[in-house]
């Protein structure tokens, strides 16, 4: 992958502090898959229903979306799939970098630091296109620190990801205001791109399915 210097920002600045993400369920493959994508309401529905109930919610969360969402889901899924399932083989979904790609989507830019300076990798191109999008060769042993980018309204917002031998990438802690709206942005994904198509007749569809034994 070819990488180019990047100048001093205030990125240089970042107190990095490793932490975990929010739990992820595990026991409900289907749930885990869609955990990070799904609102609040969602998920308390979800954990309120009945077996029978929560396999035709699975039906019914798909159906009330646009089928391009489904497609765009699959795809990202796939990308998972394949560049971040060293990290965890079994669910390959369930890692901190898969939780925000999943999310989010592809970042504007991922920079690296690597043997003490400063590179940015530039993505583009969209979910899962080739060249600079392509992690298969990645050397994560080289790999210190990883800092992904998303523009939101007028902001940057910058994810930062701190490599723990042998193959883990776990979410940190910024200090520079790059981190500040993570919430907004990850409110604004599930809320407006993730979005049912009507709201109001998804949230009576739920309701009913909750008297479902």
């Amino acid at each position: 992958m070819k990488t180019v210097k990047f100048t001093a920002l205030g990125l240089i600045a970042l107190w990095i502090m490793a932490c975990g993400m929010n739990s992820l369920p595990s026991k409900d493959p289907w749930y885990a898959m869609h955990f990070f994508i799904m609102q609040d309401f969602e998920r308390d529905s979800y954990r309120s229903m009945s077996g029978n109930g929560r396999l035709e919610f699975q039906k019914v969360f798909w159906a009330e979306r646009k089928p391009e969402l489904k497609a765009e889901f699959d795809k990202r899924m796939d990308y998972i799939d394949k560049n971040f399932r060293k990290e965890n083989s079994k669910q390959p979904w369930n890692t901190d970098r898969s939780r925000v790609y999943l999310l989010n989507g592809n970042p504007a830019s991922i920079e690296y630091r690597q043997n003490d300076a400063w590179t940015m990798q530039a993505v583009s191109g969209g979910i899962g296109a080739a060249g600079a999008n392509d992690r298969s060769g990645e050397d994560i042993q080289a790999n210190t620190l990883e800092v992904w980018a998303y523009p939101y309204d007028r902001q940057l917002i910058f994810y930062a990801f701190v490599f723990q031998p042998p193959n883990k990438w776990k979410a940190g802690t910024m200090a520079a205001g790059g981190a500040r709206y993570i919430g907004q942005l990850e409110a604004y994904s599930k809320s407006q791109f993730w979005v049912a198509m009507d709201p109001e007749g998804y949230l009576r569809k739920l309701d009913e399915l909750k008297a479902i034994k």
